[in-house]
């Protein structure tokens, strides 16, 4: 019995083309409301749009969303998660996404909102290496999730010995390199019986692989290989993000929140080259994923 998934792609900045059958959404023209954060009205607006344009989420595919700028998506992907069994959230990223962010909600503060829903049982973030759980952005994290023990970070040359001060140090794991973070976590997540919903950010990927407009981390694309094939037959959902585009904000804030969280804007050659490598790096993820999914979920 094969399920039968619709590759959706969510067209906000014109940075994906994926050679398979996707369902292509054109959102041009939100791209200034909704990348990189926006107010809680309109992402709502934007949930109700998409209701009306996506599979329902058992027939869902992969979805990719272009620049990292629009991770924030999952969690309006992780809402339409209906069925009753909890679900394990991975995500693999450069970054926590786990920081406080005052205006509503952004690329950087998103696992923080999908720690809060019920479906969502428990999260890890795998292979930060960004300086957001340093002990000098300590207070810039929320901390009830990794207190409660739903959210794990799993860094890479990136301490976070702060969390045994707020009696969350289980829920830190930081290692030299890449391989021994996939070994034990893969080990961890055997001993995790549910269904899992997979989000990556290439940002998580060192600059030998592809390039994007944020800071980038260590992985190879053996380690998310490797990832999805663990995932096998456990998949019920994913997305991809991390892919490159320039976005000049008309927002005074949105240019000035951007600029301060060290966002790259690269040029419009070095965007065509990087492109080529994202978008072979994209179909080579999409087979691999096409191949892991959760066969009959209710």
């Amino acid at each position: 019995m094969n399920n039968i998934r619709q590759h959706v792609v969510l067209n906000f900045d014109g940075s994906v083309e994926i050679s398979n059958a996707a369902q292509n959404i054109d959102l041009a023209s939100w791209q200034e409301q909704i990348r990189f954060g926006c107010h809680w009205k309109k992402f709502q607006q934007l949930e109700d749009y998409l209701a009306e344009q996506l599979p329902p989420s058992d027939q869902l595919g992969c979805v990719f969303m272009g620049s990292g700028d629009y991770h924030h998506i999952t969690q309006l992907l992780l809402k339409r998660i209906t069925n009753n069994e909890p679900v394990h959230l991975i995500v693999c990223d450069n970054h926590p996404d786990n920081m406080r962010y005052p205006f509503g909600i952004h690329c950087g503060s998103w696992v923080y909102w999908a720690s809060r829903l019920p479906q969502v049982a428990r999260i890890d973030v795998i292979g930060i290496s960004s300086s957001d759980i340093s002990l000098k952005h300590a207070w810039e994290n929320h901390w009830s999730p990794l207190y409660k023990g739903k959210l794990h970070y799993w860094s890479i040359q990136q301490k976070a010995n702060w969390t045994q001060w707020i009696g969350a140090q289980h829920a830190w794991h930081g290692y030299d390199e890449p391989d021994q973070l996939m070994s034990d976590f893969f080990n961890e997540i055997q001993k995790i019986d549910l269904p899992i919903y997979l989000s990556i950010d290439k940002d998580v990927l060192s600059k030998d692989v592809v390039m994007t407009n944020w800071d980038q981390g260590h992985f190879l694309e053996k380690h998310l290989q490797d990832l999805i094939q663990t995932c096998s037959a456990r998949l019920i959902g994913a997305d991809i993000t991390g892919d490159v585009s320039a976005f000049h904000y008309q927002s005074r804030l949105k240019r000035f929140l951007s600029e301060s969280d060290g966002q790259q804007e690269p040029t419009q050659i070095e965007i065509a080259q990087w492109q080529i490598h994202q978008q072979a790096l994209n179909q080579r993820l999409l087979n691999s994923i096409h191949h892991a999914w959760k066969i009959g979920r209710a």
